[in-house]
């Protein structure tokens, strides 16, 4: 079944599930900056709008625009801003 989350005060919110590949979310963040730590490796596909990330090991910002997937390793955490509503599908291996 499904699991609905809420973090940052309800400026980002999803929607757990699992499929034929493992656990997912999929969800939507409000403009702002965040902080995600990860327990497994993270696959996070941009579906509509833009996401700016710093991402574990990296100095520099990288542009995230919708079709565009990003991969962070386990036990890690990486920073994420977004200025206008952005959804997203994060797949969990």
């Amino acid at each position: 079944m499904f699991n609905t989350n809420e973090y940052f005060e309800g400026r980002v919110k999803s929607i757990s599930f699992e499929n034929a590949e493992g656990p997912a979310t999929i969800g939507v963040m409000a403009p702002g900056e965040y902080k995600f730590g990860t327990s497994k490796k993270e696959y996070m596909t941009v579906t509509c709008g833009t996401m700016v990330v710093k991402l574990p090991g990296n100095d520099n910002w990288e542009e995230v625009a919708a079709g565009e997937t990003f991969e962070v390793e386990a036990d890690n955490s990486f920073l994420v801003k977004v200025e206008a509503e952005t959804s997203y599908l994060c797949l969990y291996r």
